[in-house]
């Protein structure tokens, strides 16, 4: 299974990695860090939106927060899928 990354572990952001899922296994979200209890629902809600928007319905997502703010969450999922699916992302 293919599994791509972006971001990193700096104050104020997160490292989003994702994994090829089978087709029919939809989202699965595994988060940690120090935001998760307080903003753990928004972060899931952001990061299958953004998932959504993509057309993604199949993948593993395991996000490590850092203080990231709902912009770079969304950034940084964006980012991984496309190197997942081969593009090029910043």
């Amino acid at each position: 299974m293919k599994t791509a990354q972006a971001g990193t572990l700096e104050s104020m952001d997160c490292i989003v990695t994702v994994t090829e899922a089978e087709k029919g296994r939809g989202i699965s979200i595994v988060m940690e860090g120090a935001s998760v209890a307080r903003f753990g629902e928004a972060m899931v809600k952001a990061t299958k939106d953004t998932l959504k928007s993509l057309g993604v319905r199949d993948i593993f997502v395991s996000i490590q927060d850092n203080g990231a703010g709902d912009l770079v969450l969304k950034a940084r999922v964006e980012a991984a899928v496309r190197r997942l699916a081969g593009g090029k992302a910043a």
